[in-house]
């Protein structure tokens, strides 16, 4: 009896060993013909299930829009998100945070960099430009109208950005655009970008901080914003020039150089602020 079970184990392991040997050949020979290296390629490619330029150009173009049902969702979110901070709740301000459209104006400007389309830029950006400007107006009005003065910790906790936040903003600008560019838009990539970047709360933050008159405060929250919109943009732009979005006009040599080297400059002087409070925070 004793002798069967050792000749099972036995041959257990010796078909364990092939087993073995055999993984070992497979990716030897994968390695030495390359077909590894395309395989690990594939698993991050980008353009695998991506849509068309036409699609993903109608889809970053419409959620830039600033008229009509994006105006409508902008006032609902500027309401629910200063409620939210007001109050201290965080599940409000995360229902602020999923409606609010002005990451689709910070993609559409992403979009009109890449493809060299000024004129989208321009008007993008403008548009962007009015949201702010709207959204920090009547959370100032809603603020000052507001018996409760104190600050919460919601709002306290939008005045303190670091690197940290720098690697969010990237990180979800990345997912963000990746999840708009693909064939199948249904997914939880967008929602998840939007509470993770947070672009509607410290608007809404420097309304606060207006309406109180602190304007400590204020460049914190606005700092904050500063960091989470342009590290999504960079990113988006960034994606989008490897998914090869079709240009309006091809830039020259000495006119790529000069974008480059402002973008270079704008992300250094942006980060810089981030790394010096990083390097603070690491001292004590």
């Amino acid at each position: 009896m004793k002798e069967r079970i050792n000749d099972t184990d036995s041959a257990r392991r010796e078909i364990r060993q092939g087993i073995k040997q055999e993984i070992r050949q497979d990716l030897k020979k994968n390695i030495r013909s390359g077909t590894m290296g395309e395989y690990i390629r594939s698993m991050f490619s980008l353009s695998a299930d991506t849509a068309s330029h036409e699609e993903i150009r109608d889809r970053l173009l419409s959620g830039g829009r600033v008229t009509g049902t994006n105006m409508c969702i902008l006032i609902c979110a500027i309401i629910i998100a200063s409620v939210g901070l007001n109050t201290g709740s965080t599940a409000v301000i995360i229902g602020a945070m999923l409606i609010s459209p002005l990451m689709g104006s910070i993609l559409a400007i992403a979009y009109g960099t890449v493809s060299n389309n000024l004129h989208l830029v321009e008007k993008h950006l403008t548009g962007l430009l009015i949201q702010i400007v709207f959204s920090l107006a009547a959370s100032i009005v809603f603020f000052w109208l507001s018996p409760i003065k104190e600050p919460t910790s919601e709002l306290l906790a939008r005045t303190q950005p670091g690197f940290f936040d720098v690697i969010v903003a990237t990180a979800g600008g990345i997912a963000g655009i990746i999840g708009q560019t693909r064939q199948d838009k249904v997914s939880n990539v967008i929602p998840g970008v939007a509470i993770a970047t947070a672009l509607m709360p410290p608007v809404c933050t420097c309304g606060y901080a207006i309406a109180n008159a602190n304007m400590r405060m204020f460049l914190g929250a606005a700092y904050l914003f500063l960091i989470n919109a342009y590290f999504i943009f960079n990113s988006a732009a960034l994606v989008l020039t490897l998914l090869k979005v079709p240009k309006v006009r091809e830039l020259t040599e000495s006119q790529w150089r000069r974008q480059r080297f402002r973008m270079i400059r704008n992300t250094v002087v942006i980060l810089l602020p981030s790394l010096v409070m990083l390097f603070l925070i690491g001292r004590d």
